[in-house]
């Protein structure tokens, strides 16, 4: 089945976008009045039926006129008429004209004032920056984004060759390597990440009514920040085009998974979301007083429907000086699935479960405001606010069936099994402040400065934990007995707080059209400070079944004031940490100060760009934890005072076809989270914990590129890549009886090689009507891209002076295994289909296919028999996914489209190997050695074995909008 889906993505391919068009835009004034703004004056593009009138304030706008080269009329009763001949128009920018009438005296040209600016929302503009531009960039805008309808950063990045994200982590990897080696960045400046779990913040944190464009950078240059390997990806805040602007929008749909019968009916949600006006929480009262006074029980969620609106408003004033604009969004989405999920450790299987089901909400406000002040041509100032409020509401659910067995819990014998029940509610509040500027100084300086402050509250303010022993006929059930905390409550919070900023000189010294030397340098400062709480409050009885509970259903009844009064039930705190309190913490900080020099030279075909950044960054972690037994006070310091260098080479054959080079050296800095030493516990019990040990990687980055621009939004690329990856950090359980996953160095290096293509080009163009000049007919494009990789990395293994095994990371006989993450093959295509002339209609077609990929990599139980006492790799299984839009403009001012998401439902799998003739290697002697059990050359007999599955259902919606 998958190489059939992965022929049909082919061949869909096979068979995108309408060539973007420019836009005019301006003011008119009455010179007969002081040069006022002159309302209700005509503007004609000579030729054609386009045109406008200007407004209160003298201003106009013509929008989606072909590119081409034009004469315009402006024209007004009683005042001379004034034609502006030969305007370029070019797809994607905006051309401003500025005109004075006068009733009688004639006009000079030489009073009209015409500039022209690339439009960074579509994509002729961002393929003509990727053409122009020194590094390796791709970049994907909101008007491409519109068309295949795409509604976050997150699913953006997808569209881009060679990248992916994974279902089960929700990372996204560039080229293989996920979210360690990445950076994310908000106008080119950095942005904290709302999850514990995660380096950069989660881009579906951004929907496309912010974004402006999604870029991702796949090579490093000396102005960014060295902590990364596979790039940056940066996303550009949205911007004011026109002249004006004000459009709602609301759309509304549903998840087929939960629009299903007995789902529907009984959505479920934790007991917090009730406390939530909004998506924003109200309640935080002190957790054990949670206990009692908060219901255990899930409640029912009526009309779970999906639903968004968003309201956008912008004008330019003092002619167009200055721009602001203002985006809002308030969205509600549902989801619901139910699967698998299996642990096997030491090759036997510890916990089954055949209906893990989990229910979620989601709730997300946004808000932007973005002011730019263009003082005059040579000085423009840029303040950027953007403002989110994330309420995302879980309830996971295993073993209502009576099939579920966890490990230890309860002997076969007593024929009960266990249920699970994890209610969790998590709000993310993010403010980010920006301001921008630059300053041409004299004839070759142009100064650029930027200073941002964020602030991130990523909260877990109530989370509630049930495990219960029942059996399936009802009549027993009670309370899970193996640990203190099976029955709890607990609250995690994370506080960030981040000063950031950038500030240099381009100096060009010479800049002609077949030569040019520019030098930039400058200096990037980052503090980055991080508070992170968590609090356990269990709830265990006096004694066995001292309390059982009505149903399973009605949990709650049993935790009440009277039952904690009579001493059947008492309370569970953590141990205290150094300082006296029940909780774990840990505070983080990261201080980076960096230099650089950047030099480019041009010599007519030829272009070389080199640079070197000395970067210094102070990395600690002070933590004191009194979770589960773990060392109480520690702290990790690091620091790395390193140059880092880059080069960049392009030779340009002609104007549409260029060849790349790139080398870099980058680093990966540990995360906080990565080396504090707090355990975090999954809805199935997965415990994760950072290692205090671990220490940052070492990048080496190599690319070459060719490019090929046939015409106007059109590309032919192909590419080659190479990166090794000195140290690289993995995430791996640990060698002990618990299982906990941890992250590890656990390898001297790991390689990377990779092919990309890329193509964009138009199948079938319309037509010029010869009648008026406008467009007609159909236009259908294509968008194909591809990466095969070919990666590996070593598993370390350390010798002690007296020749034994102090430390290994190999398993199974093996010495190396796969990149963490990464996928062999990755494949991208859209197809669009359009309409020319007036209300015009659009239909694309995406699809994406990210073959297999590891999710852990495999470790030894015992050094001893690792040969056999191992747990494999868990592999995160290839899918393809399908997307379809429709849009129809009905006039000028509405526009109605149809969505569908997922629209093949693939499953959603992770699969492990199990070795099925364990028993013949634990049936030898005890005494029978690693290099003697070789030597016998017992086969491994494995089986694939599902640890994981579930579908995502398919996402189906209807929205219209209204553009004044």
């Amino acid at each position: 089945m998958k190489y059939l889906l992965v022929s049909l993505f082919l061949i869909v391919s096979t068979l995108s976008f309408a060539q973007d068009k420019g836009s005019v835009v301006g003011t008119v004034i009455d010179k007969e009045a002081g040069d006022e703004p002159l309302a209700f004056a005509n503007v004609l593009i000579k030729g054609t039926t386009k045109g406008t009138t200007t407004d209160f304030d003298g201003l106009y706008e013509i929008a989606n006129v072909d590119p081409g080269t034009y004469s315009i009329v402006f024209s007004y009763l009683g005042y001379e008429s004034v034609e502006i001949p030969n305007i370029a128009i070019e797809a994607g920018k905006v051309t401003t004209i500025n005109v004075p009438l006068a009733a009688s005296e004639g006009m000079s040209l030489d009073e009209v004032v015409v500039t022209t600016t690339a439009r960074k929302d579509s994509e002729a503009a961002l393929l003509l920056d990727q053409k122009k531009s020194v590094d390796i960039t791709v970049a994907i805008g909101a008007q491409e984004l519109g068309k295949i309808g795409v509604t976050d950063a997150a699913t953006a990045t997808t569209k881009i060759s060679g990248v992916t994200s994974s279902q089960a982590s929700g990372d996204v990897y560039v080229r293989g390597l996920g979210d360690r080696y990445l950076s994310t960045t908000l106008n080119g400046l950095q942005v904290p990440s709302d999850n514990v779990d995660r380096k950069n913040i989660a881009l579906e944190l951004f929907p496309t009514s912010v974004l402006q464009n999604v870029s991702v950078r796949k090579t490093f240059s000396v102005q960014n920040t060295a902590d990364q390997s596979s790039g940056t990806v940066n996303i550009a805040s949205r911007e004011l085009s026109g002249s004006s602007e004000f459009s709602v929008s609301l759309s509304a749909g549903g998840n087929t998974n939960v629009l299903k019968n007995g789902v529907y009916d009984n959505f479920k949600v934790s007991p917090n979301y009730s406390n939530t006006t909004l998506g924003i929480y109200n309640e935080n009262p002190l957790l054990q007083t949670q206990i009692i006074q908060q219901s255990w029980n899930t409640e029912k969620l009526n009309n779970p429907i999906n639903y968004s609106a968003s309201l956008t408003a912008g004008k330019k004033f003092f002619e167009n000086k200055l721009a602001i604009l203002l985006t809002a969004s308030h969205s509600k989405s549902n989801e619901y699935q139910q699967g698998t999920f299996k642990q096997f450790r030491s090759n036997f299987i510890e916990d089954s479960i055949n209906d893990a089901t989990t229910y979620t909400t989601n709730i997300i406000n946004t808000a932007l405001l973005d002011v730019v002040f263009y003082a005059n041509e040579k000085n423009k100032i840029k303040s950027s606010t953007f403002v989110v409020n994330k309420f995302s509401d879980q309830v996971f659910e295993a073993g209502r069936d009576g099939k579920t067995v966890i490990f230890e819990e309860t002997e076969p014998a007593e024929g009960l099994s266990q249920f699970i029940r994890d209610q969790n509610s998590k709000q993310t509040q993010l403010f980010v402040t920006q301001l921008i500027g630059s300053h041409k100084i004299g004839e070759i300086n142009t100064i650029e400065w930027a200073g941002g402050y964020n602030f991130l509250n990523a909260d877990e303010p109530n989370r509630i934990r049930n495990e219960i022993n029942f059996d399936f006929d009802g009549t027993e059930i009670e309370l899970a007995r193996r640990g203190d905390f099976q029955q709890r409550k607990s609250s995690q919070k994370i506080n960030d707080i981040e000063y950031n900023g950038y500030l240099k000189d381009i100096i060009k010294i010479i800049d002609e059209e077949d030569r040019n030397f520019k030098i930039e340098i400058g200096a990037n400062y980052r503090n980055k400070e991080r508070d992170f709480s968590s609090e356990f409050v269990g709830v265990i009885e006096a004694s066995g079944r001292t309390v059982t509970p009505t149903s399973l259903d009605d949990l709650g009844s049993v935790f009440t004031i009277p039952n904690f009064n009579d001493g059947n039930l008492r309370y569970r705190l953590l141990g205290a940490n150094a300082k006296g309190a029940r909780e774990d913490i840990y505070t983080g900080n990261l201080e980076s100060y960096a230099g650089y020099a950047d030099i480019n030279v041009g010599l007519k075909k030829w272009n070389f760009n080199a640079g070197l950044r000395f970067q210094k960054d102070d990395l600690s972690v002070n933590y004191d934890i009194g979770n589960l037994g773990i060392s109480r006070l520690g702290s990790s310091e690091q620091d790395y005072n390193r140059v880092y260098p880059s080069l960049n080479v392009k030779y340009s054959v002609n104007d549409n076809n260029a060849f790349r080079f790139a080398a870099s050296q980058t680093l990966t800095l540990p995360e906080f989270k990565e080396i504090a030493p707090f355990q975090y516990v999954s809805p199935t019990n997965q415990i994760t914990a950072g290692n205090p040990d671990l220490r940052a990687s070492t990048n080496f980055n190599y690319d070459i590129k060719w490019e090929s621009y046939p015409s106007i939004g059109e590309l032919i690329s192909f590419g080659a890549f190479y990166k090794k990856i000195e140290d690289p950090i993995n995430r791996l359980r640990q060698r002990s009886a618990s299982g906990v996953f941890s992250y590890f160095n656990s390898g001297e290096k790991a390689e990377v090689f990779g092919l990309e293509a890329e193509t964009k080009f138009d199948l079938i163009k319309a037509t010029t009507n010869d009648e008026d000049g406008n467009l007609s007919g159909s236009e259908l494009s294509l968008v194909f891209n591809a990466t095969r990789m070919w990666h590996t990395q070593d598993l370390k293994q350390i010798i002690n002076e007296d020749g034994t095994v102090g430390e290994s990371f190999r398993y199974k006989n093996i010495t190396e295994t796969d990149l963490q993450g990464a996928s062999d093959w990755i494949l991208n295509s859209s197809i669009n289909f359009n309409t020319a002339g007036e209300n015009p209609l659009a239909a694309s077609l995406t699809a994406n296919y990210a073959s297999d990929k590891i999710y852990a990599i495999g470790v030894a139980n015992t050094l001893t028999s690792s040969d056999f006492d191992y747990d494999d790799a868990i592999i995160e299984k290839g899918f393809v996914t399908l997307d379809a839009v429709v849009s129809k403009e009905i006039n000028e001012h509405w526009k109605v489209k149809l969505v569908g998401r997922n629209l093949l439902n693939p499953n959603i799998k992770q699969t492990q190997n199990i070795l099925t003739n364990v028993r013949d290697f634990s049936q030898l002697s005890s005494s029978t050695t690693l290099e003697e059990r070789q030597a016998m050359n017992i086969p491994l007999m494995e089986q694939e074995n599902t640890v994981l599955a579930y579908k995502l259902g398919i996402n189906l919606s209807i929205g219209v909008s209204f553009q004044f």
